[in-house]
């Protein structure tokens, strides 16, 4: 296993560390909920330093991130990212991303860290088919990298102690090179996986240290705190926001997913199975991912079935949780599309026993 360049930070907080994608990983501190907490009432410091990060570059480099995601890199712009997956050629989905134009010949994808080196041998196989040169055109960083996810709703007055930038003014999900606790010119990204107001920041693994004692300083008198996984997958969870290998993977489509929005069939974006897909859209979807709050008290999990009132089975859940905001059970599942109407009644199979829940738009929690 792997340890990421704030292992010592982790473990001097009394992190519960466990292995995660090939990676140590903090997976709690002082509680789930506590943490959870933390991120939507005030601060909360995630590592995420395992995931990939590769470099395109060169004059080709448009055409090859175009072909290989679903989104249309055509409408980014210097300075902004977009949520996007790799389509693979049958209906599914190989990994799904975030890919930054820092201009018209540079682009940062960031990738999830359990599919760096399959991604990574994805986008080898189509840059040389495109001619490009690996290790110059196309470049694997991830090794090379650090990054902290710094999420809530003070964030941003914490934050901005460190840096003369006016980073308050920055878009959601627009990003910049900037100073920042004394780093120069690391990435500073307005945006998140948890559906607070917050940043992301990417840096050289050798700043670390710098970069983790500044922030949590800066947020003392805001109550920061260091945040594990199992938080981040109830925050992302609350949102309906998907997570590869649970939610999607190789054999859900982009439209199952309910991602038609990053699906752009627009003129110039010849993705990568373009055609079947545009010809699902067109004969219709016999599933689709929904989600659902609990009527009957009951904890969803992962594969439990889901079924109508007379018990026939009619989806399977791929995320499920007791929220900690909201005090019930929540998740997300597949659900046959003739079933699947938001307000509709759905029972989840728990221990034999059919557990009423509510079909219900993401996202599941919204704040007041």
């Amino acid at each position: 296993m792997k340890d990421t360049p704030f292992i010592s930070f982790h473990k001097m907080a009394g992190a519960k560390i466990l292995p995660f994608a090939g990676f140590n990983m903090p997976i709690q501190y002082e509680g789930i909920n506590i943490e959870h907490k933390t991120v939507r009432e005030s601060i909360g410091v995630f590592d995420v330093s395992h995931m990939g990060e590769f470099w395109f570059k060169g004059p080709k480099a448009f055409d090859l991130v175009q072909r290989i995601t679903s989104n249309d890199v055509s409408q980014l712009y210097d300075g902004k990212l977009q949520y996007t997956c790799f389509p693979n050629e049958s209906n599914g989905i190989i990994d799904d991303l975030l890919v930054y134009r820092v201009d018209a010949e540079t682009y940062l994808m960031v990738v999830n860290a359990s599919n760096i080196e399959k991604d990574w041998n994805w986008c080898v196989y189509q840059a040389e088919k495109m001619g490009l040169q690996v290790g110059k055109e196309l470049y694997n960083a991830s090794d090379e990298i650090a990054a902290l996810a710094i999420q809530g709703p003070l964030a941003f007055k914490a934050l901005q102690k460190l840096t003369s930038f006016p980073i308050n003014e920055m878009k959601y999900y627009t990003f910049n090179k900037i100073d920042f606790a004394g780093i120069q010119n690391l990435i500073f990204i307005r945006g998140g996986y948890t559906g607070e107001d917050g940043c992301e920041i990417i840096i050289n693994k050798k700043d670390a240290a710098v970069l983790w004692n500044a922030v949590m300083a800066a947020g003392t008198e805001y109550g920061i705190k260091p945040v594990g996984l199992g938080a981040r997958d109830t925050l992302r969870l609350e949102m309906g926001y998907c997570l590869y290998g649970n939610d999607i993977n190789e054999t859900t489509s982009p439209l199952e997913a309910g991602l038609g929005w990053i699906t752009k069939f627009v003129d110039g974006n010849n993705f990568v199975n373009r055609e079947n897909l545009e010809k699902q859209k067109k004969a219709g979807l016999s599933r689709i991912l929904r989600g659902f709050e609990m009527i009957d008290f009951g904890i969803p999990r992962k594969d439990y079935e889901i079924c109508d009132e007379s018990g026939n089975v009619i989806g399977n859940v791929t995320s499920g949780t007791m929220s900690p905001t909201m005090k019930k059970g929540i998740g997300m599942g597949y659900i046959k599309y003739n079933h699947a109407d938001i307000g509709k009644s759905i029972y989840i199979k728990i221990r034999g026993k059919l557990l009423k829940a509510d079909i219900v738009k993401f996202p599941i929690f919204i704040k007041n």
